[in-house]
């Protein structure tokens, strides 16, 4: 059997070591698209990782007949055609557990962006703080405390449960809704205290979340879940975050509700035209933005490539 394994989107340098020990060749040269199929056929791959840039689609899979497992570091499996892999006898796999903390530190990275306009002002004081330094005092002179809000979380899985835990300790309510948990333990460990807080929360309808909380971040696979009804049933003056995938809010709602105010902030990460977003999201006021990095922390790839790679010895040795 091969030993070759491409890690198309690259691969952390512990996890590579890990594959390497265990008799793997790993190939890290960057494979274009259009030329994957043909490249993991004649090369003779038996493996395959990829991020969320790859794509291994139907064409890729039915070119590859030495391919035995198909690996992504990350969570979201929606760039791989996962039903159709395993229809071939392919596995597929992925990285649920790794990247949970670096979304959820995330997520707050633009919580705290918004409340306190840093994204705004990180633009205008380069711009004009010499000159105008009152008067941005002034506009910026008029944030919030995370403290004591309510923070609804769609989707409690691994990161939606992460991100319930640090808004526990900044002294947040916190409501959830996800059609698959009825009820979660959040664990609340404190350095230095050998016991942790266990508090359990029970997840609501999400009819709830929407019209309870000050702010809503998301975490699910995809599919559109806000539009202009869903906007509509929030607080005035809410806070939108998505780390999680384009599309899950309708972009054309989401300025419309910008604009009037009925939406203060929006928090994106990811976009419906990745990877080139409107021009009107990267330019509008209101919008907190980065390039889709949730997992991109030195940490969080570690984690990735080594439960990737562990993964990946275990699953070819069948």
């Amino acid at each position: 059997m091969s030993k070759k394994i491409l890690a198309n989107d690259g691969i952390d340098a512990a996890g590579k070591a890990l594959l390497e020990k265990a008799g793997y060749t790993v190939i890290t040269d960057k494979v274009e698209q259009a030329n994957l199929a043909n490249e993991l056929n004649d090369k003779g791959y038996v493996a395959l990782t990829v991020r969320s840039a790859t794509k291994v689609r139907k064409e890729v899979i039915d070119a590859c007949a030495g391919l035995k497992v198909i690996g992504r570091g990350g969570v979201g499996m929606d760039n791989i055609d996962v039903d159709y892999a395993r229809s071939k006898g392919i596995q597929v796999i992925n990285t649920p557990a790794a990247s949970s903390n670096s979304v959820a530190e995330l997520v707050f990275a633009h919580a705290f962006n918004a409340v306190r306009f840093l994204y705004d002002s990180n633009r205008s004081m380069p711009l004009s703080g010499e000159e105008k330094f009152e008067e941005l005092k002034k506009k910026y002179a008029k944030g919030v405390e995370l403290r004591g809000k309510t923070f609804g979380i769609i989707g409690f899985g691994r990161i939606g449960q992460t991100v319930a835990k640090m808004a526990l300790g900044l002294g947040m309510k916190v409501l959830a809704f996800d059609p698959f948990v009825n009820e979660a333990i959040i664990d609340i460990a404190i350095n230095g205290l050998d016991k942790a807080v266990n508090v359990p929360i029970k997840t609501v309808s999400m009819e709830a979340v929407l019209q309870g909380s000050d702010l809503i971040t998301f975490h699910v696979p995809g599919g559109q879940l806000i539009s202009e009804k869903e906007i509509a049933g929030m607080k005035n003056g809410v806070i939108l975050i998505n780390t999680a995938r384009g599309g899950v809010i309708n972009e054309n709602d989401l300025m419309a509700a910008l604009n009037s105010g009925k939406i203060s902030h929006a928090c994106l990460d990811v976009f419906e035209n990745e990877p080139k977003p409107l021009a009107s999201i990267l330019k509008h006021p209101k919008i907190s933005l980065t390039p889709h990095i949730g997992a991109a922390t030195n940490e969080a790839q570690e984690r990735i490539g080594i439960e990737l790679s562990e993964k990946l010895i275990e699953a070819l040795k069948a």
